[in-house]
């Protein structure tokens, strides 16, 4: 490094290289923080927010948040600010802390209009961009990403902007990308000597190639560049590179190099228990198992992959209500400036009306009421679709009874109330069998249809207060107050009986659909949901794996078989036939 640079120099220098040449921008923190006091007031701000960055990249979240959060309130340079926003919107996205990100954008989208910094600009459009596809909002990140293109710094070849674009027509599966797209993408980041964002793009050709069935060119792709990727310290990236080769591995029939790379993704796990290569990574160890005829590893690693599957799922709804949320928020905001704003006008025409004569008093007046109309009108509106946000955050959007965050709730206070009067309840988990085969052979429109009726035939067999929801895909629950385990029996074998009747005619055949039941009470389990979810579970397994159509009852695995064979042939497919635990309990 020339020893002639100003500090207002190497600070803008880090600020431009601190992804392209990390191990120069570390070089540079250290030689500037021990002359940090003496440094005027913008370059002590600037150099903080270059540490709380660093501290950001290393996972130190507590140290960067209160540092992000002063620069972002205090700093004098509107350019800093937006910055510090921009990587707090990361940072909270990062940690699932998806309404304080929501927060953190709309007030960098209203300080961006305010900043002539490209710099900044760009910058914070970026992590806007990486944000809003986290949270598959793919149209705005696109938008995001274009209006980066056309506005590049001076000196950068739109490598950040070019990465975003890509992802999000990736992730979106836009049938006009192409390989040439991804091409383009790399050249711009290996001009602009980004080799991080280089090999992220890399990652996502790697998909693309896998999507085409073409597992020996990603496998090429991802190890030319696998030891750069290791050297970069950045587990995110790394876990991408070794889940897309285990599938590429698989795809190629390497069972043994697949299960080693799908054991670096769990191994390299960077803490996010939810994320979407770990969820991959247990899928593919199942079927790599269940392949190999070990029964017992395939079931293990088939239940961590319903775990992280449900916890991704989760996740993926809590950034949709965040997003919901705040968008409500926003609204509420701007319709009470708009109220305020509206209020002043009518206090002005109330001071003229007392200058005016009387005549035109009476056309002031009307145009009083008719503001106060509108206003009237629009806080309706706004009324009106807030209460119907808050049906779709209780209700399953397709089958129209209870979502799994407001059947945790409602379940959770009917145990409570039956704890205090010592009542026997049970918790009934119903799941389709073979209804990914059913999507798969006749469609997602005929395995819709499928799931309304079947949710219809089992409405009939209960009562209300018997507390019914989805918790996903084909999964659903029942929490039966005042049941003992016998009438639970009882009643779920009516609920078997009840889906099996109800056959729907698909595009080719008669389809028939059946259910597996288990139950748990808490005559056994206790009152806690988490237990009584937890026992069903077993007996659910248990009943898919004595053959489905059935209900099993506890830890003991009472059940009770059908009354009669159905003739569905997918019911006669033994568990060697399915390479997946998830397609058998489809």
């Amino acid at each position: 490094m020339p020893t002639t640079e100003s500090p207002e120099q190497m600070l803008q220098r880090a600020t431009s290289i601190k992804t392209s040449d990390h191990d120069e921008f570390l070089r540079i923190l250290a030689q500037l923080h021990p002359i940090a006091d003496s440094l005027p007031l913008d370059e002590q701000w600037s150099l903080r927010y270059l540490e709380a960055w660093q501290a950001v990249f290393e996972g130190n979240e507590s140290r960067a948040m209160s540092a992000l959060r002063d620069i972002a309130e205090h700093a004098n340079n509107p350019a800093l600010r937006l910055r510090a926003m921009a990587t707090m919107v990361d940072t909270f996205g990062f940690n699932h802390r998806y309404e304080e990100a929501f927060i953190q954008l709309n007030r960098l989208t209203e300080l961006l209009p305010k900043v002539a910094d490209k710099g900044a600009r760009y910058a914070a459009m970026g992590e806007a961009a990486q944000f809003l596809i986290a949270m598959h909002q793919y149209g705005q990140a696109i938008n995001y990403a274009d209006q980066m293109l056309d506005n590049a710094p001076p000196g950068k070849n739109a490598c950040h902007a070019a990465r975003y674009r890509l992802q999000a027509l990736f992730q979106s599966n836009n049938p006009q990308l192409t390989q040439a797209q991804f091409d383009q993408g790399i050249d711009r980041c290996t001009k602009d000597n980004d080799s991080l964002f280089a090999n992220a793009v890399r990652s996502d050709l790697a998909g693309f190639y896998l999507r085409k069935g073409q597992g020996a060119d990603a496998i090429r792709l991802l190890q030319d560049h696998y030891a750069e990727v290791q050297s970069y310290n950045y587990p995110m990236l790394m876990q991408y590179f070794n889940v897309l080769l285990a599938q590429a591995y698989f795809s190629q029939g390497d069972l043994h190099r697949a299960r080693n790379y799908a054991m670096s993704t769990i191994v390299a796990d960077h803490g996010g228990a939810f994320s979407e290569p770990l969820r991959r990574a247990y899928e593919l160890l199942y079927e790599i198992e269940a392949q190999l005829g070990h029964a017992r590893e395939a079931l293990a690693f088939h239940e961590k992959y319903m775990q992280v599957d449900k916890g991704y799922l989760s996740d993926v709804t809590a950034g949709a209500l965040a997003y919901e949320t705040i968008k409500q928020q926003v609204q509420a905001q701007k319709s009470q400036v708009d109220s305020l704003n509206r209020q002043n006008q009518i206090l002005q025409l109330q001071r003229q009306l007392d200058r005016k004569a009387m005549e035109t008093s009476r056309l002031y007046i009307a145009l009083l009421l008719t503001v106060l109309a509108s206003i009237a009108i629009w806080l309706l509106r706004t009324k009106r679709s807030q209460l119907r946000f808050k049906r779709l955050a209780t209700r399953d959007g397709l089958t129209d009874i209870s979502s799994r965050q407001h059947f945790v709730d409602q379940s959770e206070l009917v145990l409570r109330h039956a704890a205090k009067a010592t009542r026997s309840a049970c918790l009934v988990l119903l799941d389709l069998d073979h209804f990914k085969q059913v999507n798969d052979t006749h469609g997602h429109v005929i395995g819709d249809l499928v799931l309304k009726r079947a949710v219809a035939a089992c409405l009939h067999h209960l009562d209300g207060r018997d507390v019914f929801g989805r918790l996903g895909g084909e999964e659903f629950a029942i929490l039966m107050p005042d049941c003992s385990p016998s009438a639970a029996l009882e009643r779920a074998e009516r609920l078997r009986q009840a889906v099996a009747a109800v056959p729907l005619w698909g595009e080719t055949r008669h389809v028939l659909i059946t259910a597996s039941l288990g139950i748990a009470s808490t005559d056994r389990s206790g009152f806690e949901l988490r237990q009584l979810m937890i026992d069903a579970d077993n007996a659910l397994y248990r009943a898919k794996r004595d053959g489905r159509n059935r209900v099993v009852y506890g830890d003991d695995g009472d059940h009770l078989l059908p009354k009669a064979p159905l003739p569905d042939p997918l019911l006669r497919r033994t568990s060697a036939e399915l390479q997946t635990r998830s397609e058998s309990a489809c």
